[in-house]
């Protein structure tokens, strides 16, 4: 698809971020598609907008956003409703979600006008908090839901049931429930694997657990999760995607299910997600040579 409109959003406290977005400015000069500025992008270069990440979104065709993993994300939550394909060009040193870079921004503009870019369909999940059985928040996530005791050094005990059948009490720092496209964020770093983006799953993994056999669970994303706090001393704390921490009660249900909602990352044509792996894991083959 040749898009028409193409929307600009940029993490406006990175560096380089103005200067890029006066390179792609002039890159899309007398190209069949123009650039429709969020406002904070449009004073970086003193373009007039006051238009919000919704209403970009709303009405463009795809969306170019310039920062990080972090920036896209939070991209992904403002766009509510109107949810568009996300390019991301990285401002930053590691961006799973991000394929490009500022020295490739010329390709991706290419890509973008001529309409080869690559979509990439990943699912979203839905989360909601239940207290005395009324539903206190609800958010969607791109790349997980994460339970964590805080700043206290102290476990946390968390109820956990798939499908509704019991699988075990985590005594642990924390929990990740995340998707295939956030097994690559705090989930990897906390030991969990690596899942392709079309997996069609959800990752389950413990932070720290107290019980050494408490390993990173896969389900299917078509199973709904359900994790309860137990009776504990310290403070629970849950965030989506690390955005707006909520404090959780003892007693208080928490539901991960897949949302009906996905959304679709932009890739250049000659880029694929095991690139991608590669590049951000600096994975180069064997550093043993061959014995002989």
């Amino acid at each position: 698809m040749r898009p028409k409109l193409v929307g600009l959003v940029a993490h406006t406290g990175k560096p380089g971020a103005a200067s890029l977005v006066k390179a792609l400015g002039k890159e899309f000069q007398d190209q069949p598609a123009s650039l429709l500025y969020e406002a904070r992008t449009a004073r970086l270069v003193g373009v007039d907008s006051n238009l919000s990440v919704a209403e970009v979104g709303k009405a463009c065709d795809i969306l170019l956003v310039l920062g990080g993993d972090g920036t896209i994300l939070q991209v992904a939550h403002d766009l509510g409703r109107h949810v568009k394909p996300i390019f991301g060009i990285n401002l930053g040193s590691l961006g799973f979600l991000t394929c490009a870079n500022t020295a490739s921004c010329s390709k991706a503009v290419e890509a973008i006008i001529a309409g080869t870019y690559v979509l990439s369909k990943r699912v979203m999940l839905s989360m909601q908090v239940e207290r005395g059985g009324r539903v206190i928040q609800k958010r969607r996530g791109l790349n997980d839901v994460v339970i964590n005791r805080g700043e206290l050094s102290r476990l946390i005990k968390l109820d956990m049931r798939v499908d509704g059948a019991v699988l075990t009490e985590y005594n642990a720092d924390g929990l990740i429930i995340a998707t295939s496209t956030g097994s690559t964020a705090y989930s990897l770093s906390a030991g969990g694997p690596v899942m392709t983006p079309d997996s069609g799953v959800f990752v389950i993994t413990p932070i720290c657990p107290h019980v050494l056999t408490n390993r990173s669970v896969i389900v299917s994303d078509r199973s709904e999760i359900e994790i309860s706090p137990c009776k504990h001393d310290a403070p629970a704390f849950l965030t989506v995607d690390g955005q707006e921490l909520l404090n959780l009660n003892c007693g208080d249900v928490v539901r991960i299910r897949k949302a009906r909602q996905e959304i679709a990352l932009a890739m250049l044509p000659d880029v694929t997600f095991f690139e991608v792996l590669r590049e951000k894991l600096k994975w180069s083959g064997s550093a043993l040579g061959i014995l002989g």
